[in-house]
């Protein structure tokens, strides 16, 4: 049985510049990530393909989570 922390992780398929990959990212990420996907009107597998063009990071998943982080850290210095 899985316990309450695994369970909000969620694997998800994206396509990044006409490669099929997963990303596995907890629910709250997702979240965030459509909330900025939708502001600058972009499709979730376009930001995400911005993410990793633009990272140094190796690691999709930590790209993305630290690409939120910087949107939302942004925000709140305005």
């Amino acid at each position: 049985m899985s316990s309450p922390r695994n369970q909000s992780i969620k694997k998800r398929s994206v396509r990044i510049a006409g490669h099929d990959t997963s990303v596995t990212l907890e629910q709250p990420f997702w979240e965030c990530l459509q909330e900025i996907a939708a502001q600058r009107s972009l499709s979730i597998n376009a930001l995400i393909t911005e993410i990793d063009k633009t990272s140094e990071s190796q690691n999709l998943s930590s790209a993305i989570r630290i690409h939120i982080l910087q949107q939302y850290r942004n925000k709140t210095k305005t």
